[in-house]
């Protein structure tokens, strides 16, 4: 599929709804449980999108549009969820859900066009990216947090299915 930005809307606008149905309410058990030392739990995974949401995605998308100076990105902490994991889930989930709103609301009003998402900007690790490569890893880093929540969930059960693991792909170290 090549990039088409209503499809990528139709994700971004549908994760924070997901995110609501797959943990509003789940015991701790659920939501703070990881697959180990050094891992995120869903609860920690919420908090990155949020992170992401604030200092990421659309400051990104205004430094590309502007084209002034050199176009670099500040580098984004894949870590700054923890400064502030004080919240209940349910308030992450809320706050996740109107940052998304905002942020989708200012991508619709940019109009963009095929020459906007041709214009570029500066990774501090990969150089030069376009905004349509910006805006398609924005939808697909939501689908792989999607995931990463459904695989951190599965493997709490990974010694409680018995020989089913066999055929549950999720629980499949794929090392």
């Amino acid at each position: 599929m090549q990039f088409d930005l209503n499809k990528s809307i139709e994700i971004l606008e549908r994760t924070p709804h997901t995110l609501e149905a797959m943990l509003d309410g789940l015991s701790n058990e659920w939501i703070r449980s990881n697959e180990g030392p050094e891992t995120w739990s869903p609860y920690d995974i919420v908090g990155h999108l949020i992170h992401g949401e604030k200092t990421d995605w659309v400051p990104r998308l205004e430094i590309i549009l502007a084209q002034k100076g050199d176009r670099a990105f500040v580098p984004f902490d894949r870590f700054g969820q923890f400064a502030e994991n004080k919240k209940t889930l349910k308030q992450l989930l809320n706050e996740f859900k109107a940052i998304r709103t905002v942020n989708i609301e200012r991508l619709r009003s940019k109009n963009l066009t095929e020459r906007d998402l041709a214009l570029t900007g500066k990774h501090p690790a990969f150089g030069e990216v376009t905004l349509s490569q910006l805006l398609s890893t924005w939808a697909v880093h939501d689908l792989n947090h999607i995931s990463q929540i459904s695989r951190v969930m599965a493997k709490q059960y990974k010694s409680a299915v018995g020989p089913w693991i066999e055929f549950l792909g999720i629980l499949q170290d794929k090392s």
